[in-house]
């Protein structure tokens, strides 16, 4: 479809859950490949759109945090979608580095079986320790 084509059907309205997040996953723009998920309140969904950086709000810290600004593996969002239900944000982006903080590429680095044996799939692509010095 061109952009000459391309009509505004709607305005964003997120179906924020009961805490105020909603899930947001995160997919590497130019191989198509699930990176992470993370959750987003409204401040860091406004944060993102503005900034064009993966911003997410983490639970367990209750606070904001922009993708890579410990690692420098930032990720550019080049574009933002929505669900058909508004109630999961897709960010497709240009991801500078690896993703998973225990140090594969993708978050999604682990495969399943039927009674739920993990097999690694993927191969590290940085030492944490050294990336994320404590």
């Amino acid at each position: 479809m061109s952009d000459s084509q391309r009509e505004l059907t709607d305005t964003l309205d997120i179906k924020y859950d009961d805490k105020g997040l909603v899930p947001a996953i995160v997919q590497d723009q130019s191989t198509g490949r699930i990176l992470m998920m993370g959750w987003m309140n409204e401040a860091a969904l406004k944060q993102t759109l503005a900034t064009k950086l993966a911003t997410f709000y983490s639970r367990s810290r209750d606070k904001m945090w922009v993708k890579g600004e410990s690692s420098g593996h930032v990720q550019k969002v080049l574009e933002a979608r929505v669900d058909c239900d508004q109630d999961v944000v897709l960010l497709l982006c240009e991801s500078h580095g690896p993703c998973c903080h225990v140090g594969y590429t993708s978050c999604f680095y682990r495969t399943t079986d039927a009674v739920g044996h993990l097999t690694v799939t993927d191969e590290k692509a940085f030492d944490p320790d050294a990336v994320y010095k404590k």
